[in-house]
Parts: structure tokens; C-alpha cells; sequence
């Protein structure tokens, strides 16, 4: 039998105090840094285990606010957990690092040419108001594939559907998309030029870099991108209306 990751422990325990009435429909649930603190987890297993109730519809977390439950667990419910963003990205770091480096001694020029082209692709799609991450999917896949190794690059494109097949993944991902938060285009570039120069170690290291901060966007720069956001609206609405806060 498999042990329950840290994020999972800590999803029993909310959804059994839950289940224990400890917290009322509507009610508020201690802060993240509250949370860690409290059962002596990263803040990052926090931030699964939210959103592995969130994904059950037990609480609903607001960006700024924090998390409220939504309701109560039911005599049927039980934890139910999926993979989530931090596994996955945690895999691409594994697999997409050794195919950069597997692709920077097989690539031919005709894909390095690709990969110039799918980073312009990337920055062009980041300027639509509509979120499109095909460049980027397709960036990814030509690296793994120029690996030359089938079972990377089905590998590769197993990790990318799960983006969207698991619902921990689908919600983090869509909080993302809410926060405008885009792939990051010199980060691309730093892979497709590593892996010009046929550097292996270089292109692992620029792989690994740009998923280490992917990691970083979804587990926290999502929440503080939307605060921003939220607060640009509000500042805006005041400028339009006229008012200032009160001292």
C-alpha cells in the first residue's frame, strides 16, 4: 500500500474536521502560512491539499480572501485525490530535462529552425487576449521527439493530456489562465539556444530552470498575480468614480 504524500495527510485531516463540524458552511479556514504552521507542512502541500477539497467542491478558495467551506462532507464522501500540478510538473522535470539533453546530441537543424519559430509563436500568442498555449505544447513535443526516444516522447505528450484529464491539474491551471499568467518567453528561448549549441548539460539545466519556475507560477505566482490584478481593478474603479480610501 502507498503512504499518502504530505498533502494528502493534511486533505484527511481538513476533510475529517470538516466532516466533524469543527468548520461551518461559509466559515473561513486558517491561512495558508497558518495552515503550515499549524500541521508543519510546506506551504506548497497547502496548496494541494485546498485544492484537492476544492476539487470535491468542499471549500472554495478566493484569491485574497482564503478558503471557505462550501459545504460539509456527506456520509458518501470520502478523500478522492487525482495527480496534481506539483507531481506533474514534478514529472515533466524528470523526463523533459533528459529529453533536452538526449535532443541537444540528435537534433537536426530543420528543428532547431522549428523551435526559433514556436518561441515567436509563443510570444505572439502571449499578446492575444485569448489563452492559447498550442506553440507551446508543440515546443515541448519537438524537443521530446528529437530525442529520439519513442517512449520519452510518448511520455512527454502522456504528461501534457494529463494537464487537462486530471481535475487537480485542470483547476490550478485554469487559476492560472484567470491570473493571465502566460508561458515566459525567454525562458524558451534559453532552451532552444542551449539546445543550438548542442550543449547537453545546458540544455537540461535551461529545461529544468523553465520548469522550476512553472512550478513557481502555479503554486504561488497565480495567487499574487490575480491579487495584483484584483487591486489594478479596484484602483481603477476608484480613479473612475472619483474616490480615494479613507486614511
Amino acid at each position: 500500500m502507498q503512504a499518502d504524500r504530505l498533502y494528502q495527510r493534511l486533505a484527511r485531516q481538513l476533510f475529517d474536521e470538516l466532516a466533524a463540524g469543527r468548520y461551518e458552511i461559509g466559515a473561513r479556514l486558517p491561512a495558508e502560512r497558518e495552515l503550515a504552521t499549524l500541521y508543519n507542512v510546506s506551504r506548497p502541500a497547502v496548496r494541494e491539499a485546498m485544492i484537492a477539497l476544492e476539487v470535491q467542491g468542499l471549500i472554495e478558495v478566493k484569491v485574497g480572501s482564503g478558503a471557505y467551506v462550501r459545504r460539509l462532507p456527506g456520509s458518501k464522501d470520502h478523500p478522492d485525490f487525482h495527480a496534481t500540478a506539483f507531481e506533474l510538473t514534478e514529472a515533466r522535470l524528470v523526463f523533459e530535462g533528459e529529453a533536452a539533453a538526449l535532443a541537444a546530441m540528435q537534433i537536426g537543424d530543420a528543428e532547431l529552425d522549428a523551435l526559433d519559430a514556436l518561441v515567436d509563436r509563443i510570444a505572439r500568442e502571449n499578446e492575444e487576449p485569448q489563452f492559447s498555449d498550442k506553440a507551446d505544447h508543440e515546443f515541448h513535443l519537438l524537443i521530446a521527439r528529437a530525442s529520439r526516444n519513442a517512449v520519452i516522447a510518448d511520455t512527454v505528450e502522456r504528461l501534457w493530456q494529463m494537464r487537462s484529464n486530471s481535475p487537480d491539474c485542470a483547476l490550478l491551471h485554469e487559476k492560472a489562465r484567470t491570473a493571465n499568467i502566460r508561458p515566459d518567453v525567454d525562458e524558451h528561448a534559453a532552451i532552444a539556444r542551449a539546445l543550438r549549441a548542442r550543449d547537453p548539460e545546458a540544455a537540461r539545466g535551461a529545461m529544468r530552470a523553465h520548469l522550476g519556475q512553472v512550478m513557481d507560477y502555479l503554486l504561488f505566482t497565480t495567487e499574487e498575480r490575480a491579487i495584483a490584478q484584483a487591486r489594478r481593478s479596484v484602483a481603477s474603479t476608484r480613479a473612475r468614480f472619483g474616490r480615494t480610501p479613507k486614511a
